[in-house]
């Protein structure tokens, strides 16, 4: 679109203090500008602001939720031979090249005292592998065993793109084909002020910010990754964060309750560890399924129980899903009000310009961001499927610095995995209570990535390694 008629587009949409200083700007400034403006859409923000500013906010309803249903663990009660079918399922497909991988990736390691894209964070506890790596290694490994080099989708931010693009070059893809390898940018949105208006970063930079993970489908879509889908054959993808590099990237027992239910969306569960846990709920609502955040679901009913004394809303949502690759691009698509994903509204303190064009940092709220959710998508989604999971074996994410979920916590979780698998294939492990091993150790994705994995290749070595600190198996 030309400068003026875009200049025009949002003047007419009563935005036009976007670009009130564009004639004072240098050529390099107005292109800059013009770059945020292209991004926006005028009328989506005027439709934003009715909904979400002028009604102080969407109010979540919570009418008629119930427990969602889900597929339980065998060990937990689960049918034996219904998991067994899933997972032929799901190795059939595998085989095939149906299932790609995607992680959501756009964050920085800010939280973690660490600058730079969160996924080249190091977190295995003696190689100091990066989260990328892990993930790397892990369906590089995934590949070899169903015959099927898998494709993997990672969408980054504006922020960390083009460092992330570099972090791959230099590690030569940890051994991935390079042409499997797709990166793009997640989608953004301005921020505006409590009565609509669109903030200016500066006098040539709206103040953008990514669309939240829900955005993830638009750009699947706007980057060509779906188009790229269809022409390989890939059917379906393996959504997960980067954050959690405990996560099995590629689960053949998951992808089989997909397919075997011709779900649209999948989804995994962990049972909540007690009432008050910072984890989303999967619910019933009418017909469909939901995910509640903690923060809106009222304590008092996060505090229910059932006839057997447990949490009545016990299903809670650790950001693992599979998602047809037809559903995203329907998603990513729609317009109607009645199958498309909503944004929430986050009032935040915004680095903004003043009335004189003067920058300025506000000490309490004086914008509000939008952003879109994934799992919102749920309730749109046929036959969609709930598993439960092991927490031990799929999530122990890296958000904080000191604490709960933090670098350490992870590491540990790391040691206890490997031990358990260790005691599974027959060693004696000495441990503390809570499962942590007493020696330093580090299994390579490439060696084990799951505990069937690595009793395999352990039974190969002709003598097994002596348990001592410092023990790295690899292939």
């Amino acid at each position: 679109m030309a400068a003026h008629d875009l200049i025009e587009k949002f003047q007419e949409a009563g935005q036009g203090q976007v670009f009130a200083y564009f004639d004072q700007l240098d050529s390099a400034g107005q292109k800059r500008l013009l770059a945020d403006a292209a991004e926006v859409d005028p009328v989506e923000i005027a439709a934003l602001n009715e909904s979400l500013l002028q009604s102080k906010g969407a109010v979540v309803d919570l009418s008629g939720l119930e427990p969602a249903p889900y597929e339980p663990l065998p060990e937990n009660g689960g049918n034996v031979a219904s998991w067994q079918a899933a997972r032929a399922a799901g190795e059939l497909a595998l085989r095939a090249g149906r299932v790609a991988a995607f992680t959501v990736a756009g964050g920085q390691g800010t939280r973690l005292g660490y600058d730079g894209p969160k996924g080249t964070f190091a977190v295995t506890p003696l190689k100091q592998k990066t989260l990328f790596q892990v993930f790397a290694e892990k369906l590089l490994a995934a590949g070899q065993r169903y015959g099927k080099p898998l494709h993997w989708f990672i969408m980054t931010s504006l922020q960390n793109h083009e460092a992330t693009e570099s972090f791959f070059a230099e590690h030569v893809y940890f051994g991935l084909d390079a042409d499997h390898v797709h990166l793009f940018k997640q989608g953004r949105m301005p921020a505006v002020d409590f009565d609509g208006k669109i903030l200016m970063e500066s006098r040539d930079a709206i103040a953008m910010s990514p669309d939240g993970h829900g955005g993830s489908l638009r750009a699947l879509d706007r980057s060509g990754a779906l188009d790229l889908m269809e022409r390989e054959r890939i059917d379906a993808l393996s959504y997960f964060q980067v954050d959690n590099p405990l996560v099995r990237c590629i689960d053949a027992e998951f992808i089989g309750w997909h397919f075997l239910r011709e779900s649209e969306m999948s989804s995994k569960m962990v049972p909540k560890a007690y009432s008050g846990e910072k984890v989303g709920h999967f619910c019933r609502q009418g017909e469909g399924l939901v995910v509640v955040e903690y923060s809106d679901l009222p304590a008092a009913v996060q505090e229910e129980t059932d006839a057997a004394g447990g949490l009545r809303f016990k299903a809670g949502s650790i950001a693992i899903h599979i998602l047809d690759r037809e559903f995203i691009r329907r998603m990513a698509r729609s317009r109607s009000t009645d199958e498309s994903l909503s944004f929430h509204r986050a009032d935040k303190k915004v680095p903004s310009l003043d009335v004189n064009g003067q920058s300025v940092k506000s000490t309490e709220a004086n914008g509000v961001k939008f952003e879109l959710f994934v799992f919102d998508a749920l309730p749109f989604a046929r036959n969609p499927v709930v598993i439960e999971t092991n927490r031990a074996d799929d999530f122990s994410p890296v958000k904080n610095a000191k604490g709960v979920d933090s670098a350490q916590t992870c590491r540990d979780d790391q040691l206890r995995q490997f031990a358990r698998w260790l005691r599974a294939a027959g060693k004696d492990v000495t441990t503390d209570e809570s499962g942590l091993p007493s020696i330093a150790i580090e299994v390579a994705p490439t060696f084990g990535y799951d505990e069937e994995t690595f009793i395999e290749s352990w039974k190969k070595l002709s003598p097994t390694p002596t348990l001592a600190d410092g023990l790295y198996l690899s292939t």
